[in-house]
């Protein structure tokens, strides 16, 4: 087993332990979304870190998905659920990038790319392609997208 998803079971045993609801809850699905993803395709298989984190990262986002989605709809108790739901899946992701850093990264990427002869909005593409592999797991995509789209347009 892998040491994150090793570290999942431990804290779901404690949280079921102390009887903590939210995070069993919580991790009782994050544990499961991880074991559909090892037994998708035609062979079962273990999933290395990297993976489990992009299990963890797509079920975070679910959540935030999911609080915008209740508290746009009126139903705030069940929006600060899934929020509270997010920040406990937060804890098991690296830190993400702040503006400052992401930006850095981004004007960085926008000079090669000009460098390379791509210029305006047409060179997203290839700005995107410079960044991604720098900012995997630290910076969520759209985040990202806009902060290039925004670079681009402003200069």
């Amino acid at each position: 087993m892998t040491t994150l998803k090793s570290k999942l079971q431990e804290d779901l045993n404690a949280a079921i332990r102390e009887r903590d609801e939210l995070r069993s809850a919580t991790l009782r699905l994050t544990l499961t979304a991880i074991t559909k993803e090892e037994v998708a395709g035609k062979e079962k298989r273990e999933l290395s870190d990297d993976e489990v984190l992009q299990v963890i990262t797509k079920e975070a986002k679910k959540r935030r998905e999911a609080a915008d989605a209740f508290a746009q709809g009126g139903r705030p108790e069940s929006a600060e659920r899934e929020k509270a739901e997010g920040a406990l899946l937060a804890e098991y992701l690296p830190k993400q990038l702040s503006d400052e850093e992401l930006k850095q990264i981004v004007v960085q990427a926008v000079e090669e790319a000009r460098a390379a002869g791509a210029e305006g909005p047409r060179a997203m593409g290839q700005v995107m392609k410079i960044v991604n592999p720098k900012v995997a797991g630290l910076a969520e995509g759209g985040r990202v997208a806009a902060l290039v789209k925004q670079q681009l347009a402003g200069a």
